[in-house]
């Protein structure tokens, strides 16, 4: 999407820096700056200094971020006992396109985080799950797969579709006889020339695949694509291959199967190969589109979820919905505070800057009241896309959390009868919530700054 506006880029960026630093609550960190460049134009129009906003700003985000941490819960959970983790998720997925399958995309979500998490460290690398989508089926037909999916076939249909117990050579050289580095031209005018030069060519192949047999490869991965006399010489010998593998799936399958990247043939030996239990080729849908799945990998626990859809759209929708709901889990995982979702801790952070602000004497304070109604504007836009009325439904929910000191009450969305988020099991992570908080601020803070903007005008 191509932003001209310049404080549109910075929303853009703003965006960005949410996804990268959590991974989820990217549209909530726009709303929120969003609403409060709005307050800041008001307090901008009763002649307050933009500075003095800005402090104001950061003075109310710091009480709003201790409050996030005084409301916060811990979150207990374990390798066996994985129904919190889905709850969340399915938070998360609430808001998205696949809504409808949430229940079954969290338990996906979930199982792939747990299947490469080092519960004792508190660490998730991101790397080892990888998402593929293909179009057709439907999204109740998305499975996870304990391995790599590739998007590739078996280059000759007469080889083995099932390997097990594979021995991997993963190549970056490819399956052709060496070329000059210089320009060359080749004279052939005699028929014994041509067949001495076809001659030489087949014992290049010949030696390249003596060579990955002799390693005791059962299963050749090239990054490159290979001759068609070289396929059917590996064909000949039993050889199994995949050509055309890019470079950042071959990292992928050489850090599950514990392999490593070979870039010549003569380096080629068996402490090189990696090792999966299980490669075979499917083929599925109508037009029998082909794929490899690499199962039961030697050296970690690299997952694939593989999404089907009705369309592109739907998958890439589908596939950027499932990454929110992973960085979620990820995140539980790293820091298992949680803080009420439903707008409940945005109404709680509201009335503490409200109140912190009482004993402020400076223009701060008008800042810190526009920071404490920017907050209102969460559960607001919540209220609105459920179908509610918002002003209505935002004051009754706040002054119930004032009479009882309770700040898990939220937006009832789904008209369930009760607005305790807690009841609902509707919450979200602490250090997502707090990035939000943090980076709104900072980017406002950097806009209040600016004078003015000067475009450079277009030559007539």
């Amino acid at each position: 999407m191509e932003v001209e506006h310049q404080i549109g880029k910075l929303l853009v960026e703003l965006s960005r820096s949410q996804d990268y630093e959590i991974g989820d609550g990217t549209t909530g960190v726009v709303v929120l700056a969003g609403a409060l460049l709005e307050q800041a134009e008001i307090l901008l129009d009763r002649g307050i200094h933009p500075l003095r906003i800005a402090e104001g700003y950061e003075m109310a985000s710091k009480v709003a971020v201790e409050e996030l941490t005084r409301i916060s819960e811990k979150f207990e959970f374990d390798a066996t006992n994985i129904e919190p983790l889905v709850q969340t998720c399915m938070t998360t997925l609430s808001s998205k396109i696949v809504n409808r399958c949430k229940r079954e995309m969290a338990e996906i979500c979930v199982k792939a985080v747990m299947a490469v998490a080092d519960l004792s460290r508190g660490d998730v690398n991101l790397d080892l799950i990888k998402v593929e989508g293909k179009v057709g089926g439907k999204l109740e037909d998305t499975v996870l797969i304990n391995g790599i999916v590739l998007d590739k076939d078996i280059s000759h249909p007469q080889m083995d579709k099932e390997i097990k117990d594979a021995k991997i050579a993963i190549l970056t050289c490819p399956f052709e006889p060496p070329k000059p580095k210089t320009k060359h031209k080749i004279d052939i005018d005699t028929a014994e020339k041509y067949e001495e030069l076809r001659q030489q060519e087949e014992k290049y192949f010949k030696d390249m695949v003596a060579q990955c047999k002799a390693s005791g490869a059962t299963l050749v991965i090239c990054q490159w694509g290979f001759d068609d006399e070289a396929n059917h010489m590996l064909m000949h010998e039993k050889l199994p291959a995949i050509r055309w593998v890019g470079g950042v799936e071959l990292e992928l399958i050489a850090i599950a199967t514990g392999g490593r990247i070979v870039p010549r043939f003569t380096e080629l030996s068996a402490d090189k190969l990696g090792s999966a239990g299980m490669v075979k080729e499917i083929a599925f849908g109508t037009t029998k589109d082909r794929m490899i799945i690499i199962e039961d990998c030697a050296s970690s626990k690299a997952v694939t979820i593989f999404v089907r859809g009705g369309n592109k759209m739907m998958i890439d929708e589908t596939k950027r919905s499932l990454h929110d709901a992973i960085c979620v889990a990820r995140n539980l995982v790293r820091s298992n505070s949680i803080v009420y979702g439903g707008g409940s801790a945005e109404m709680a952070c509201g009335i503490a800057v409200e109140e912190a602000a009482d004993h402020i004497p400076g223009v701060e304070q008008y800042a810190m009241r526009a920071f404490a109604d920017a907050l209102d504007s969460i559960p607001t836009a919540l209220a609105e896309n459920s179908g509610l009325p918002p002003i209505e439904t935002v004051a009754m929910v706040k002054s119930q959390q004032l009479r009882e000191k309770n700040p898990h009450l939220g937006v009832d969305c789904k008209e369930t009868g009760t607005n305790d988020m807690k009841t609902q099991g509707v919450f979200e992570t602490l250090i997502g919530k707090q990035q939000q908080l943090l980076l709104a601020t900072q980017v406002v803070k950097l806009i209040l700054k600016i004078d003015d903007v000067i475009t450079a005008g277009k030559y007539e």
